[in-house]
């Protein structure tokens, strides 16, 4: 009876924990498809009344919606890719290859982890503009092709790999770079769908870096266009339903993803559980 208790006061908690957490996105959600009289005076109902769609509809023909949404999976798209290309290779090269300088190279990496990318934003900007790329898309998208947490993440999966596994590919000839793509990086695939949810949502929600890279409305990303919209760039009112119905939808992309990429990162980490 007592473990019985127990156990429901347990769920009790998790259940109005996650009611807690959850709540702020079912406003968001409800202020989405408010107009903006409900919104304003409701601010906190989880109902729309009336229900409507007019602030979807204002978000792509009144804003630059389109245009940040196009930048973001662009930009979102090449730095994710080569991120997870760049971090891997970089990865497997400080687990596997003994070069000098390996070992500070690998304490600048974690030293860099500690550094706050705020600290880094000015000399971005003058890198960028030094190298004549500022508000380009190159300015936005080759400062972020590589990142220390990626390469560090890559680094510890494969020292947690055996050599052994690379030795038949040795003895038949393969070079380095085939015993890695076609030996080393299949067995890294919980570690590449864990680069890879981190690499999207990062890159996809990267605002710190926009503020130093880009200028020009048209190269604006989502996270930049909707900073833009929050502080009132189109003119008086709260506009509720217009700022959070564009936080929805820049939102979508990356739950989609993190639920596609999580269900195959837990089946893959519960085999390697399994097989060790």
């Amino acid at each position: 009876m007592r473990t019985l208790a127990a156990r429901f006061a347990g769920y009790a908690i998790l259940v109005f924990f996650s009611l807690v957490f959850l709540y702020p996105f079912v406003i968001q959600i409800a202020n989405s498809f408010k107009t903006e009289a409900d919104a304003a005076a409701n601010p906190l109902s989880p109902l729309a009344d009336p229900f409507t769609t007019e602030s979807m509809t204002r978000i792509f023909d009144g804003t630059g919606f389109p245009t940040w949404l196009s930048n973001s999976l662009l930009v979102t798209v090449i730095v994710t890719i080569t991120r997870v290309l760049l971090n891997s290779m970089a990865g497997y090269a400080l687990s596997r290859l003994r070069f000098p300088g390996r070992r500070p190279i690998f304490a600048t990496i974690i030293a860099l982890m500690a550094v706050p990318g705020v600290v880094l934003l000015i000399p971005k900007f003058l890198v960028l503009n030094q190298l004549g790329i500022y508000d380009t898309y190159a300015a936005l998208i080759v400062p972020l092709i590589a990142d220390a947490a990626g390469v560090f993440i890559m680094k510890q999966f494969f020292d947690s790999i055996p050599v052994s596994i690379e030795e038949a590919a040795r003895i038949d000839g393969a070079s380095i770079f085939r015993t890695f793509w076609s030996v080393v990086l299949p067995t890294a695939r919980p570690a590449l769908i864990t680069l890879t949810i981190l690499s999207f949502q990062g890159s996809w929600n990267e605002f710190g870096h926009t503020l130093v890279a880009v200028q020009n409305p048209s190269l604006f990303t989502l996270p930049r266009g909707l900073a833009d919209l929050v502080s009132g760039s189109l003119g008086s009112g709260t506009q509720y339903p217009l700022k959070l119905g564009a936080a929805l939808l820049a939102t979508i992309p990356v739950a989609i993803i993190f639920v596609i990429f999580q269900r195959y990162f837990v089946r893959d980490a519960n085999q390697g559980a399994e097989k060790g």
